[in-house]
């Protein structure tokens, strides 16, 4: 009995984790493609600095202020050569991913970004041996090809903003796999990791962000017709994105690398349809197709991971290498570790 409230109790706390990261995701992303395209602030290393920025203060508040939750201490050593690392990823994730909301549509960059399921199973394959059986591969090909349908009748292409979501893909799954092997290898919660992530991120943009885009801003502030109430806005999108890094990897410390990106399939339909109502562009009756391909896509995922869980292991058949976290004979939807249940977010 109690082993099955358990299990219920972590199953309803990964599909919270995973409504809350949407909900995080598609606002940041509305906000930041407003940045662009209404005030006209067409600065992405600035506003990526920003966010971080915020994500830095908002990590000080809640450990040292309010200390809700209890400071990891890391040896400075491996905050060089685990944190750091990591950090510069994930600062080059955000990065190309605002530089390609400059220029490419909502929607049109959800679609490159609906790739990131696949290369963080290649890359778990390449890189960590990882046995994945042949239906994951399968479930993989409708969720890519049904949003890649979403974005058939693009017209506003892009080469520069298709190349930055495109080799933002690759950092997003080099992100993910990173983190995931952080968050359960070191047992870190997910504001400790933002906590030790944001100042190096800062660190790392904050002077490429001054020399390429300083002037520009302050010809942007002495022109724009309302620059405080724009910069409140911009703020507030950094405050936003403390809770989004605070939700992705609260995510990823509730499921696993794969199931984070296949969820992040299924909150594009949300985004693109979000999107739409607010900034009026395109979609066409394939876009429809396509996103219904994707809910099955998705839906069949889950299907496989829950069959594939159920199955007893085959005796003479490989076993999963394991990396740090990889678990054994449980649905990926469920916490890793369970005593993490006691996590107050």
């Amino acid at each position: 009995m109690e082993e099955s409230l358990i299990c219920q109790w972590s199953v309803f706390r990964s599909l919270l984790a995973i409504l809350q990261w949407w909900t995080f995701n598609v606002t940041v992303i509305i906000v930041n493609k407003w940045i662009f395209q209404k005030l006209d602030f067409k600065f992405p290393l600035s506003v990526s600095c920003v966010h971080f920025i915020c994500s830095a203060i908002g990590g000080y508040v809640v450990i040292k202020v309010l200390k809700l939750k209890p400071l990891i201490t890391v040896d400075p050593e491996d905050r060089w050569r685990r944190i750091f690392p990591m950090s510069f990823v994930f600062c080059i994730n955000i990065v190309l991913g605002n530089v390609s909301l400059r220029y490419i549509p909502v929607s049109f960059m959800q679609t490159i970004k609906s790739f990131t399921p696949a290369t963080t199973v290649v890359l778990q394959w390449l890189v960590w041996r990882k046995y994945f059986d042949w239906r994951i591969w399968a479930s993989l090909v409708p969720i890519v090809g049904g949003i890649l349908l979403t974005s058939m009748t693009e017209l506003s292409f892009n080469m520069f903003g298709f190349c930055a979501a495109l080799f933002g893909c690759l950092a997003t799954s080099t992100k993910t796999i990173l983190a995931e092997s952080l968050l359960h290898g070191y047992k870190f919660d997910s504001i400790n990791t933002v906590y030790y992530m944001a100042p190096f991120a800062t660190m790392i943009l904050a002077v490429p962000a001054m020399l390429l885009e300083g002037n520009g801003i302050l010809e942007w502030f002495n022109t724009h017709p309302y620059p405080w109430s724009a910069i409140i806005i911009i703020l507030s999108s950094g405050v936003l994105a403390f809770c989004l890094n605070f939700s992705i990897f609260y995510v990823i410390h509730s499921t696993t690398a794969v199931t984070f990106n296949v969820a992040g399939n299924l909150k594009v339909a949300v985004a693109v349809l979000v999107s739409w109502l607010i900034f009026r562009n395109p979609i066409s009756s394939m876009n429809a197709v396509g996103c219904a391909v994707t809910l099955g896509g998705c839906t069949f995922y889950g299907y496989v991971r829950h069959l594939l869980s159920q199955q007893p292991p085959v005796p003479g058949t490989p076993r999963t290498p394991r990396t740090p976290r990889t678990p054994r004979n449980k649905m990926e939807l469920l916490p890793l570790v369970n005593d993490k249940l006691d996590d107050k977010v």
